[in-house]
């Protein structure tokens, strides 16, 4: 083990555990400075494995350092200090203690070199995330809390198995890429596949994501939205890049995010639902398995954890300030909003990958990438996908939440550490957007990659131009009234309490009926031992001496039988 070196997501565990002994000055000033001081302890953790550890004769690398480790775990970081400087006036103690656990564990993830390690980081990431959940008091958040972290069991029993079975048949505990057909041990890299597959929100339990982290604080949906979808991302571009099938499970999350986020009325339902969206064009991105496309995929994860931050920043703003989350009940904030609309406005350009913001340098990437690859039907995939993301993210929350009609909501700007956490966030939006070679630096392939073609910003901006055009065509079907949408998590919200009511009234009817019958059955069985034993019956009356000598003697003989024989 290297002498005097930290790891940087233990540091951020144990400091979000000590947290809660800390107030007032003193707290707030931890809150800031400790993620930063985790993001210059990851700059200094050097390429190859640092730490070596024995267990049950295995070989652990719980700290290990590469340039696609070091990306992930640098944006882990400054999520942690701008989610922090945004939750500065949160008064739930211990949401920050759990948030920054989940966000130590995401790194600790990031820097596993062995499966173990990743086991166990990414089981406290459930923890984490769970408390954050939790720590948001009302029956609402703790019923997803109690959903959210089922699935993540489920997830995490999977991925056990998985890397149980891998170490079985391997005798080997290396985080490596796997092999999913022809390997005596395929079946457990399917299994392991699955368990990061559902942190990632595929399907078929996409629905956990929307279904939990709009239920979580203003603020903790801000810390939910960064951690669990884009660590999965990162163990995929480890694991399984190249993997075909990757390709058709991340068009599926593409579209299938836009389709529910056209139809949802909850403002941050809505950006949950575009989680997947996202995360789907990342796995699509791995499936692919090219340098380009593993680079698009790293910096889309990369540009998606801030634009995606900065708007649920700006939707929680709305939350705390107006205690609504419907679009249906807000409109016209921008009179007395204005510095939120902006930020959440700069949000929607950048997840709509309009030119000068990151969006535009980081997703170009992958459509590119399928370019390249002679993929046609995936890139004119990715392209129409495009478009529907500017309709349900790019226009329709700025503008059902701060524009359309006036709904006569007159709140004030939040305070002043939410403000500049946003402002963080949208000053990275711009400068990654205008210099994109900043973040390709830090990719995990070299690339010379130009995102400012003449072509390619022209084919955007006419894509961009029909989207908005067809979304105020489309506006009266686009208006939303007060219901939730529900796709499989109708499973448990609606199909298992019916089915849970229905048992109960069966084992109700079927208590009534053994009950009766019991009483029926006693009735008779008392009757009967009243007509044999009772006062006036046969067995009841006066018997000779010479007949009980003789009950006596058979008796007796019978036991001998029993005893010879």
């Amino acid at each position: 083990m290297t002498d005097f070196l930290a790891h940087p997501g233990l540091v951020l565990i144990a400091g979000g555990l000590l947290l809660g002994l800390l107030a007032g000055t003193a707290r707030k000033i931890a809150i800031v400075v400790l993620p930063l001081l985790v993001l210059g302890l990851v700059w200094q953790v050097p390429d190859g494995s640092n730490w070596q550890l024995s267990y049950l004769d295995y070989t652990l690398s719980p700290l290990e350092g590469s340039k696609l480790s070091r990306l992930f775990a640098t944006i882990f970081a400054l999520m942690a200090a701008a989610g922090g400087l945004f939750a500065l006036s949160q008064s739930s103690r211990l949401e920050m203690s759990a948030a920054f656990v989940y966000a130590g564990s995401a790194i600790g993830v990031t820097l596993a070199g062995d499966l173990l390690s990743v086991f166990v980081f990414w089981e406290l990431m459930a923890i984490g995330s769970t408390l954050v959940l939790w720590s948001q008091s009302g029956h609402r958040a703790v019923t997803a809390a109690r959903r959210y972290l089922m699935i993540h069991l489920l997830g995490g029993v999977i991925l056990f198995a998985g890397i149980t079975g891998h170490i079985v048949q391997t005798g080997s505990v290396a985080f490596t890429p796997f092999s999913l057909g022809g390997a005596p041990d395929s079946p457990a890299h399917w299994l392991i596949l699955i368990g990061f597959l559902i942190n990632a929100g595929a399907p078929p339990l996409s629905a956990w994501l929307p279904d939990a982290y709009p239920e979580a604080s203003w603020s903790g949906t801000v810390f939910l939205s960064a951690f669990t979808t884009k660590t999965a991302v990162y163990v995929l571009i480890r694991g399984f890049a190249g993997t075909e099938c990757l390709i058709w499970i991340g068009l599926f999350m593409v579209f299938y995010g836009i389709v529910y986020a056209l139809l949802e009325n909850d403002m941050r339902r809505i950006l949950a639902y575009s989680i997947i969206n996202q995360v789907g064009f990342m796995i699509a991105g791995i499936g692919i398995g090219t340098e380009m496309a593993l680079n698009g995929a790293a910096a889309h994860a990369f540009t998606h954890i801030i634009y995606k931050g900065l708007l649920l920043m700006s939707a929680g703003s709305v939350l705390l300030m107006t205690g609504r989350r419907k679009c249906s009940e807000l409109g016209g904030l921008f009179h007395t909003m204005p510095f939120t609309t902006i930020c959440g406005s700069i949000g929607a350009l950048a997840i709509s990958a309009f030119p000068l913001t990151s969006g535009f340098v980081s997703k170009s990437m992958i459509s590119q990438a399928a370019a390249d690859g002679h993929l046609q039907l995936v890139w004119l995939l990715l392209t129409a996908a495009s478009a529907g993301v500017f309709l349900h993210a790019g226009i329709k929350f700025p503008w059902f939440v701060f524009f359309q009609k006036d709904s006569g909501l007159r709140p004030q700007e939040p305070p002043a550490s939410m403000r500049w956490a946003m402002f963080l966030f949208a000053f990275l939006c711009i400068a990654l957007g205008v210099w994109p070679e900043l973040l390709y630096r830090l990719l995990p392939y070299p690339t010379d990659y130009q995102a400012y073609s003449a072509a390619h910003v022209l084919t955007q901006l006419q894509l961009l131009l029909f989207s908005g055009l067809a979304f105020f065509v489309m506006l009266p079907f686009l208006k939303r009234t007060l219901t939730i949408t529900l796709d499989t998590d109708w499973l448990w919200r609606k199909l298992m309490p019916a089915m849970a009511a229905i048992g109960m009234r069966l084992l109700a009817h079927l208590q009534t009926t053994l009950h009766a019958q019991t009483q029926s059955l006693g009735s008779a069985l008392m009757a009967w031992v009243t007509r044999a034993l009772g006062q006036d019956a046969p067995m009841a009356g006066t018997w000779s001496t010479r007949g009980m000598a003789l009950w006596v003697l058979l008796l007796l003989l019978g036991y001998l039988l029993l005893y010879y024989l």
